[in-house]
């Protein structure tokens, strides 16, 4: 019996070793590869094989966000930013679940709106930030709009789809023992999809940072994607402009 936990022991050793070399293999993989594409990028630039004026370089890029650094700019553009992402993203949790929850406590109001959630969440976000614009104005509330409107379709339709396959058997159970919707929603529902949901916060954090950027394209003063416009319009290279 001894030897065998021993065999056991030595065989889990094993397998713990064998998974942290390949967690470090990957990890050490993922940075070379990223220094690999920088250094072609910039011995590119630095050639002449692409232009350097269009595509800039990584050190160009060191030098104006470093020049950036030390006026403090960045900092201003990268909370401002920051904070638009937080604030639609709790928007598009809240707002996902509340809706997903409706649509599977009333067959009758899933099966209408399905058609156009998916509708929805088809059609091109950038599109909708110009009329975005024209509805409510140039401001923050457009850009946490436009930001909400990229993730929540998504987040309802997969947040229900997650519910409606919930397991029928565990909803039998309380449902036997005397319990209602109320309780199948709070003791089964929310707890059983609680890794489906956190996997669609995932999610969601980046599509509401793309939401954002989208936003700060059209209807901002600041932020990363006003900076981002502004770079591009003057030509911005390291600390120079063009």
């Amino acid at each position: 019996m001894d030897s065998y936990n021993c065999e056991t022991t030595k065989a889990q050793q094993e397998y713990i070793e064998k998974e942290h070399f390949h967690k470090k293999k990957v990890a050490i993989c993922r940075v070379m590869l990223l220094v690999l594409l920088l250094a072609v990028w910039e011995l590119c630039a630095k050639l002449g094989i692409i232009n350097d004026f269009i595509f800039s370089s990584p050190s160009r890029v060191l030098l104006c966000f470093r020049t950036m650094v030390q006026d403090g700019s960045i900092f201003a553009h990268i909370g401002i930013t920051l904070v638009e992402t937080l604030v639609s993203f709790g928007l598009v949790v809240v707002m996902g679940i509340l809706l997903a929850v409706v649509l599977w406590a009333s067959r009758s109001v899933s099966e209408i709106l399905e058609p156009y959630l998916v509708m929805l969440n088809s059609l091109p976000k950038s599109a909708l930030a110009p009329i975005l614009i024209v509805w409510m104005g140039n401001n923050v509330r457009t850009i946490i709009v436009a930001a909400v409107s990229v993730a929540v379709f998504g987040s309802v339709l997969t947040l229900h789809n997650g519910f409606s396959t919930m397991d029928p058997d565990k909803i039998k159970l309380i449902y036997s023992l005397g319990g209602g919707r109320k309780d199948v929603l709070f003791k089964v529902l929310l707890p059983g999809s609680v890794p489906l949901i956190v996997s669609n916060m995932k999610v969601n954090i980046g599509l509401c940072l793309v939401g954002v950027i989208i936003g700060e394209f059209l209807a901002a003063q600041r932020g990363l994607g006003y900076l981002i416009i502004y770079g591009s319009q003057v030509f911005k290279r390291g600390n120079e402009m063009i």
